[in-house]
C-alpha cells in the first residue's frame, strides 16, 4: 500500500517522517487530508472552535457516533502533537468546553461477571454433547465462541489447542485445556 508523504500537509512542514510508524501516518493521512482540503494553508493558530466543530460535522455526516469521537480523538491528537513539538504556545481549538462536552465518551460499561458456580451450573444443564463441550472449552480456557468454532482436528494435540487466525491478530496462538476436556476432544 502506498503510503503518502508528510510534506504533502502544510500544517507539518519540516516534522521528521522518520519520527512515525507506517500505521501512525495512515491513521492520520485521513483527516489530515480533509483538514488540509478544508483550511488549505492557514495557521492552525487562526481556525477558531466553531470551524472545527463545522469542520468535524461536515466529516461525519451519516457515521456512528464512535467514528464521530475517533476523529475528534485523532483532531486532539493532532493538535496535541503540535503544542508537544512544534509550538508549545500553541491553543488546541479543540480543547474547549463544548466540544469536549459534545465528542465525550458515554460511561463505562459494567459487565456482569458471573460467579464459577454459575458457571458451572450452565455447562452442566446444557443438554447437548457439543454445545457443552463449546462452553467448557471458553469457559476453561478463555476461548473466544469464534475460536472454538474455527478448530479443526489438526489443532488438537493432547492438552494443547492450536489457534489459527485469533482475534489478537497473531499468526497462531497456543492454548492449554483441562485434562478431563482434552480427553473428550480426542474422541
Amino acid at each position: 500500500m502506498h503510503h503518502e508523504s508528510l510534506s504533502r500537509y502544510p500544517l507539518l512542514a519540516g516534522v521528521s517522517q522518520a519520527s512515525f510508524k507506517k500505521n501512525t501516518i495512515k491513521t492520520y493521512q485521513s483527516i489530515l487530508s480533509k483538514l488540509t482540503t478544508q483550511f488549505g494553508e492557514r495557521e492552525l493558530n487562526s481556525l477558531s472552535p466553531e470551524e472545527i466543530l463545522s469542520f468535524l460535522t461536515q466529516i461525519n455526516q451519516n457515521t456512528k457516533q464512535t467514528t464521530k469521537r475517533t476523529r475528534y480523538s485523532q483532531l486532539t491528537s493532532f493538535f496535541n502533537f503540535v503544542t508537544q513539538n512544534l509550538d508549545s504556545n500553541f491553543q488546541s481549538s479543540c480543547d474547549t468546553p463544548m466540544l469536549k462536552k459534545f465528542y465525550r465518551s458515554p460511561g463505562l460499561t459494567r459487565w456482569t461477571i458471573l460467579e464459577k458456580e454459575v458457571v458451572d451450573e450452565v455447562i452442566f444443564r446444557t443438554i447437548k454433547p457439543r454445545n457443552r463441550l463449546m462452553l467448557e472449552l471458553m469457559a476453561r480456557s478463555g476461548m473466544r465462541i469464534s475460536e472454538v468454532l474455527q478448530l479443526t482436528p489438526s489443532d488438537i494435540e493432547d492438552r494443547k489447542l492450536t489457534l489459527r487466525s485469533p482475534k489478537s491478530g497473531k499468526e497462531l496462538e497456543i492454548v492449554f485445556i483441562p485434562k478431563k476436556i482434552g480427553d473428550r476432544l480426542s474422541y
